[in-house]
């Protein structure tokens, strides 16, 4: 496995890490399996967050099994005030069951009000400040979807890292990774596999790493295969030949800009429909062949894409803007 310097932090990760979004979606006992994997991959960090429902609690019995300093560990809040802040790093040490935890970043600043806060006398900032004085976190991050707000985050020298999506088709953040790099501040590169929905997988890793722009990448993982898999493009560094570059162009090219990564902000529905999985559906019927798995699954939903009552709060809560109530009829089309 690879290793590069997380920035200022001086913490050496590997390129590689562990995105914790898709354990909420397995249970403990293969969490474990999970975390156990990534030890023996050379993978040594993992990054949670204390939105990701049972994800703290079960990498934290993971880590039991595995042992505290086998991994750094980042976890994230979407925090902004320092009451909020303070409240959120105790609940994440009591979830994970640990002393320490190494990075601790604001979660998803994408809005100016936020950002604001966070900076503000009485801002998540300073929550982090103490807490880091403390000894309870090591180091300060923010995480956003919105690259202006890390323009401005990056003002502050106490943030150490940066967390923002990289993948082929989204490379929109290289400016502020470049002054990033500049500053010594590490960054981390989400959904790096465009939330799952990159079919070339390795070959989304690879382009990534291989560009250097980040320090690390965490795609979400909730199988012993799938760590397998990723670890291998952080092994060494393979140049991507001129027919895999046209694969990812291809790939980039049908995807376009309006897709579904999968990252759940758009939930709960107060309908009870599965918003994201109603997308992938889609998708396994218009891109990967497979309708006739896809025509199952979905009439196995018991809320589908007809109860959409189009009240617009999933559209308020998506970091890509998609027009989810439309997406939602497109699906309806394609199964109903």
């Amino acid at each position: 496995m690879l290793y590069r310097k997380l920035g200022k932090t001086g913490l050496k990760v590997s390129v590689v890490g562990l995105g914790g979004i898709p354990i909420q979606r397995v249970n403990q006992d293969e969490a474990v399996e999970i975390i156990k994997e990534c030890k023996n991959q050379g993978i040594n960090f993992i990054d949670t967050a204390r939105g990701y429902s049972v994800s703290e609690e079960y990498i934290g019995r993971g880590l039991k099994e595995v042992g505290r300093d086998s991994f750094y560990i980042a976890t994230k809040a979407p925090s902004f005030t320092c009451e909020d802040m303070k409240k959120s790093i105790e609940t994440s040490l009591k979830k994970l069951d640990v002393d320490y935890i190494d990075l601790y970043q604001v979660h998803n600043a994408s809005k100016q009000w936020q950002i604001d806060s966070v900076i503000s006398e009485d801002g998540a900032l300073k929550a982090l400040i103490e807490a880091k004085k403390e000894g309870k976190i090591r180091h300060v991050g923010i995480t956003s979807h919105n690259k202006d707000i890390l323009a401005q985050a990056l003002e502050y020298p106490e943030f150490e890292t940066i967390q923002f999506p990289f993948n082929p088709i989204e490379n929109q953040g290289i400016d502020v990774f470049e002054e990033a790099k500049e500053k010594n501040i590490g960054i981390i590169g989400m959904k790096p596999i465009a939330g799952g929905v990159f079919r070339e997988a390795q070959l989304s890793l690879r382009y990534i790493i291989n560009s250097e722009m980040i320090t690390i990448a965490i795609p979400g993982m909730d199988s012993v295969e799938q760590v397998v898999e990723n670890a291998y493009a952080g092994k060494e560094m393979i140049p991507l030949t001129d027919e895999e570059t046209g694969l990812i162009e291809k790939e980039v090219k049908e995807l376009g800009e309006d897709f579904c990564r999968r990252c759940g902000y758009c939930t709960p529905c107060s309908q009870g429909i599965n918003i994201p999985l109603m997308m992938v559906l889609e998708n396994y019927v218009k891109r990967y062949n497979l309708a006739d798995w896809a025509v199952d699954r979905y009439g196995a939903q018991e809320n589908k894409a007809s109860d959409c009552i189009e009240c617009g709060i999933c559209e308020t809560r998506c970091p890509y803007s998609i027009p989810i109530i439309n997406r939602l009829k497109s699906v309806r089309a394609t199964f109903e």
